[in-house]
């Protein structure tokens, strides 16, 4: 089974799930998004936005992929980039860290460590370039399919809470210990990550 990583470009964004390429939940504020959904500007926006953050900061995901075949993706960048997270009650993102916005695994690849190596090669990426955390806002009454993570599943990957809230708990994962995970971590990343469905949606906070 052959694995490989690449980054999200403009040339390989309609490898996510075509719900999530046209979701901007995280890249538009409230209003905004709202706006591009119902005027039927989503998938647009999006590619706007990819294009904008790689432009000025550089990668902002990963896709990974078994025998060529996209099998799960992860999408991060600095909180300046990511309107949405100014709604929450629990920002602003601490300036060392860069947001985990979202990330999925199709179910098939799930539990065979392919979410222990995407968040790696996040962390690796993101300490080259001098930063020192991963933080996520978690939603911590979790139902459903939907563009926020769990909050228990990313504490159950080594996530810390940092602004605790009722719903919308901040938590941060220091980058380094990413590196020396044991492999009994791979079933709860494949857990995190197969928890934003294929077709997430955005919807209001």
């Amino acid at each position: 089974m052959g694995r490989r990583l690449a980054p999200i470009t403009l040339d390989n964004l309609g490898a996510l799930p075509a719900r999530c390429r046209s979701c901007v939940f995280w890249e538009l504020d409230p209003v905004r998004g709202e706006a591009a959904v119902r005027e039927g500007r989503a998938e647009a926006e999006k590619e706007a936005w990819i294009s904008a953050v790689l432009l000025e900061w550089g990668s902002c995901g990963r896709i990974a992929y078994v025998d060529d075949v996209p099998a799960g993706f992860a999408l991060y960048a600095p909180a300046a980039y990511v309107p949405r997270s100014l709604a929450f009650p629990t920002s602003p993102v601490a300036a060392d860290a860069v947001q985990l916005m979202t990330g999925w695994l199709l179910p098939e690849y799930r539990g065979q460590g392919l979410g222990r190596v995407l968040v790696q090669t996040v962390a690796k990426d993101l300490l080259r370039r001098d930063f020192k955390a991963i933080e996520a806002f978690g939603d911590a009454r979790w139902r459903d399919a939907a563009c926020l993570l769990p909050a228990d599943h990313l504490l159950a990957v080594g996530f810390k809470t940092v602004r605790p809230h009722r719903r919308h708990p901040r938590l941060r994962l220091e980058l380094r210990a990413t590196l020396s995970w044991k492999e009994d971590m791979e079933q709860a990343l494949d857990r995190l990550l197969g928890a934003v469905k294929k077709d997430p949606v955005p919807r209001p906070l």
